[in-house]
């Protein structure tokens, strides 16, 4: 697990629709102890979003997410993303990612696709989508058979769900969307996503299983 994830249990994963919504939104997480920030390369704005956070909200660590293609990487690379986080893995992704040098999460769901980014040197994966994958009862199966590899859930978690992820002992962190609703980030409630990111923040003091 790359030093820049240690510590931190959860990472808001965002798809912010609007420029203007992207300042104002970083501060309220971060403002919450939610400092990493996943923007998904969802929208048009997605790009511009990454770079007008990592200027101008300097306490924030913003990366980019829902990368697919090599082309992916270089747009977040230019747009100034200090990670990157990709919902499976090719080949070719794998190959632009590591050249890059950036923390990279790349996107597994399966045994086999574990054991190909385990090849290529990574042992700190995404699995997506979580909950549609088989969730937690997947990742305590998979706890004894790939030893030394760590994984961020991510895909269908929630408040509710998050403790139960957070107790595993192959689970550091996990990714999801619930702290920043779409509703509250077009009606510019803050104070709403500052209360749900403060929650989900003190989540780090879920306990483990061990297994």
């Amino acid at each position: 697990m790359h030093g820049l994830f240690r510590g931190t249990p959860v990472i808001p994963v965002l798809t912010v629709e609007r420029d203007a919504d992207a300042v104002p939104l970083a501060q309220a997480l971060c403002a919450a102890g939610l400092r990493l920030i996943e923007i998904t390369l969802r929208t048009p704005a997605a790009a511009g979003v990454i770079a007008v956070i990592a200027h101008e909200v300097p306490e924030a660590v913003v990366g980019a997410g829902t990368l697919q293609s090599a082309a992916d990487v270089a747009r977040a690379v230019r747009a100034g993303a200090r990670f990157l986080v990709s919902p499976g893995t090719t080949p070719e992704l794998a190959a632009a990612a590591l050249a890059s040098e950036l923390p990279y999460l790349p996107g597994v769901a399966t045994a086999s696709e574990v054991m190909a980014a385990r090849d290529l040197g990574l042992s700190f994966m995404k699995l997506f989508p979580a909950e549609a994958v088989g969730g937690v009862a997947l990742l305590r199966a998979w706890a004894p058979v790939f030893a030394g590899v760590a994984f961020c859930p991510s895909g269908g978690i929630d408040e509710r769900s998050a403790p139960d992820y957070l107790a595993l002992s192959n689970v550091p962190m996990i990714g999801g969307s619930w702290m920043a609703p779409r509703d509250a980030v077009l009606a510019h409630d803050w104070p709403r996503i500052r209360r749900l990111a403060r929650e989900a923040a003190a989540l780090g003091g879920c306990s483990r299983e061990g297994l």
